[in-house]
């Protein structure tokens, strides 16, 4: 199979990806989140890279690490998440990039834990990413409800019964799993826009939350795969083609959607015809 297909099939999971785990960042607000955890994850790749092992499960397993950190540091009396993620963004990619100075003769460019490429992934980058957004897919369909539940009615989900930390134990695993195998195709900083640019371009088009990942789905995967031919057409880079493409599809959106509240206005108070 040719590096382009492989793009493209890398491409077109990430898209249906961001139908799934994008849309569970956007709603729960957790975009900060899943920028520190890209970021942070650097350390990881460095350290398998110089043990000439596989980065991206160098990447996991540090997501797993930082997930708990994250978690005990938001505990903290007068922190929070946000605080917590700032802290552990800082300090991963301060570690990340003091261990890449150390290594200067990596067999792996540092680079590609940064920036990607869709055109460098691998048959098993293609395996991963297939893997999650089926493992996704399987436990959102078992905990949707509840995830809905405490994400837009937190005091009944609480007053109901049900304890909160099951469902973010969820959401946390789901993004930590999709940022993760993003990083191939897209590296750690344009990764996150390719999970939630679509999905933030679907909730600026509808206000129907059943909606959301569908269309957040589709402009994923056109995104993704226009900015591939992009890269192709023109010759320029196909991570940053992707991100910038991404990013395009979401101010479009939000265009579209301030012309609509514009233009509603005036439709519905229109003057009525006099009868006669």
């Amino acid at each position: 199979m040719s590096y382009f297909a492989l793009a493209a099939i890398e491409l077109t999971l990430l898209g249906l990806l961001s139908g799934l785990a994008g849309t569970l960042i956007v709603l729960r607000r957790r975009s900060f989140f899943a920028v520190a955890l890209s970021h942070a994850t650097f350390p990881g790749g460095v350290v398998f890279a110089v043990l000439g092992w596989n980065l991206l499960l160098g990447q996991a397993l540090f997501a797993l690490l930082l997930v708990l950190v994250m978690t005990l540091l938001s505990r903290i009396p007068g922190q929070g998440r946000q605080v917590a993620s700032g802290v552990v963004l800082s300090l991963g990619f301060a570690l990340g990039t003091l261990l890449a100075s150390l290594n200067p003769g990596l067999g792996v460019p540092v680079e590609a834990l940064l920036i990607g490429s869709p055109l460098g992934v691998t048959i098993s980058d293609v395996a991963a990413a297939g893997a999650v957004l089926l493992l996704t897919g399987a436990v959102l369909a078992m905990t949707r409800r509840r995830i809905l539940f405490h994400t837009f009615d937190p005091v009944g989900f609480a007053a109901a019964g049900f304890r909160a930390w099951p469902v973010e134990l969820v959401v946390v695993g789901v993004v930590a799993a999709a940022v993760v195998v993003a990083m191939p195709a897209v590296g750690a900083i344009l990764g996150v826009a390719v999970l939630i640019g679509p999905a933030a371009a679907a909730l600026a088009l509808t206000d129907r939350i059943q909606w959301v990942p569908p269309i957040a789905a589709g402009l994923g995967i056109a995104g993704g795969l226009l900015g591939l031919w992009a890269s192709r057409q023109f010759g320029i880079a196909a991570g940053g083609s992707v991100g910038l493409v991404m990013t395009l599809v979401f101010l479009g959106a939000v265009a579209i959607r301030t012309l609509r509240t514009r233009t509603l206005p005036q439709t519905n108070h229109a003057p009525r015809p006099r009868k006669t």
